[in-house]
């Protein structure tokens, strides 16, 4: 089995350091934080909306705990509440919320459509109710949703069975994931996808959200066109035909609704597919197909599966900025088929695999592709991603990112479900809550794996109460 220190057991800056420079983690730190006006990560920043009140960020947050037509359930409410209690004055899309019915990820997924028009506006005031009751004012605030077609990964009417809709058929996924031929959407289907995101961003508007997060990224729709490489048409071959599908969408959203503002949450890289090797440590798949092990399927990466190189998401970011788009959300990967790019976590979820590298690596990765990102476009809002793995040392980390310009904001995951007000307390100066700090257990995600509601099981009450949680315990026992 790989060997990895716990953080938890790291108790000092100097035991921090210590370990980043054992597992070869050059990351930026602050060892002392800054309060007050003065403060980097209270500073104000300015985005294509309004001026925001600080330098955080709250990332989409699923809870695959809608209702089967697609409104928000009593948990996700709660879910965003505690958003608008965290403290953070950036709201970068909520949750992903499906355009149509067989583009959702799972059965309980949110749909942008007439009939949920009130329950989504519902949603962004309990939100900003929230955060007035505890901020006191919400004119700095800043509340996008985020807009998705699953693609491969759809899911809409029943957990455990895949309806996939592909860009193009992929030598790997297919095989794994027993993708159908007719799986394959033609340039017609496309088309009317397009039209789709328009129809939901009236939905938007109407709802009051400030923008939409067009969605390219972790394997879905739009992230997966952007590899179509073998793929013939308008939407394949060339890096134009790649990204004609964003500037499609964005095409369509100015036109339904002007008001809003667009942004994009990307994949800024990616590798090839893992999947568990002895002792359930991931491995990468074999390449040997691919004529060299050139693996070309990887927006962001240098061919070889595991590497980088951010040539073609530099250009897709100058697409962005000459559509008028200025905001950018930055993640890499898949959680469905390499989690430990995109999500770093010392125990894996029951369908992953034992990080095949200490998860403190996998945090410096997308710091430092966020950071080259931004120093190629420093016109471009962006925020970075990957932070909830540093527990304790998150505030010493992300205060030096923006101190350094690195990023203009700092988002956070997997981190508000265990301790959503964790913003507010740094931004106050107050020493963190270590009990409700996130250990990256990754129940958040067992549970979904498993057809149960997706939440802070270990540390959240309501969570350790909750009738899915027995169930979580005996799926985990069957998985090992």
């Amino acid at each position: 089995m790989m060997q990895y220190t716990r953080l938890a057991q790291l108790r000092s800056a100097q035991d921090f350091h210590n370990y980043c420079a054992k597992v070869g983690a050059q990351l930026p730190f602050d060892e002392q934080m800054t309060h007050g006006e003065a403060a980097p990560l209270a500073q104000t920043l300015d985005t294509p909306v309004r001026r925001v009140g600080n330098r955080f960020s709250i990332l989409p947050m699923e809870g695959w705990d809608g209702t089967k037509d697609g409104f928000p359930s009593d948990l996700t409410i709660r879910r965003w509440q505690r958003f608008g209690a965290s403290g953070a004055k950036l709201m970068w899309g909520g949750e992903a919320v499906a355009v149509r019915h067989d583009g959702r990820a799972n059965p309980n997924q949110l749909i942008a459509n007439a009939q949920t028009l009130g329950a989504l506006a519902h949603l962004r005031e309990t939100l900003v109710n929230e955060h007035q009751a505890q901020f006191g004012r919400t004119d700095d605030l800043v509340i996008g949703l985020q807009l998705t077609h699953s693609g491969r990964w759809c899911k809409p009417h029943d957990i455990k069975k895949f309806e996939q809709m592909t860009a193009y058929k992929h030598p790997l996924l297919d095989k794994r994931f027993h993708v159908p031929d007719s799986a394959l959407m033609s340039d017609d289907d496309i088309d009317r996808l397009i039209e789709d995101f328009g129809r939901a961003a009236i939905i938007v508007d109407k709802a009051g959200f400030d923008f939409v997060d067009i969605k390219h990224c972790h394997g879905y729709l739009g992230h997966e066109l952007l590899t179509a490489f073998d793929r013939p048409g308008k939407y394949g071959g060339s890096f134009e035909n790649r990204t004609r599908f964003l500037r499609n969408a964005v095409a369509a959203v100015k036109a339904a609704a002007p008001r809003l503002h667009m942004g994009v949450r990307l994949s800024a890289f990616d590798f090839a597919p893992f999947q568990p090797g002895q002792d359930r440590v991931g491995v990468m798949s074999d390449l040997g197909a691919f004529g060299g092990g050139n693996y070309p399927y990887a927006f962001g990466g240098d061919g070889s599966g595991r590497g980088i190189d951010l040539d073609e998401p530099q250009k897709f970011l100058e697409v962005m900025l000459a559509l008028g788009m200025s905001m950018l959300c930055v993640t890499a990967g898949s959680p469905y088929y390499n989690p430990h790019i995109q999500r770093p976590a010392f125990f894996p979820p029951s369908d992953g695999y034992v990080p095949p590298e200490d998860p403190l690596v996998g945090v410096v990765r997308q710091i430092a592709a966020t950071a080259e990102l931004k120093r190629r476009c420093p016109e471009m809002l962006i925020v970075g991603t990957g932070y909830s793995y540093l527990q304790e040392w998150l505030p010493n980390v992300a205060q030096a990112v923006v101190r350094q310009n690195m990023a203009d904001s700092v988002g956070i995951g997997r981190m508000v479900l265990s301790y959503p007000d964790m913003v507010a307390d740094i931004v106050a100066g107050r020493d963190l809550q270590r009990k409700r700090i996130c250990r990256t257990f990754s129940d958040c995600t067992t549970g979904p794996r498993n057809g149960l509601v997706s939440g802070c099981y270990p540390l959240d009450d309501h969570y350790k109460n909750h009738p899915h949680k027995k169930l979580l315990d005996e799926a985990k026992k069957m998985t090992g």
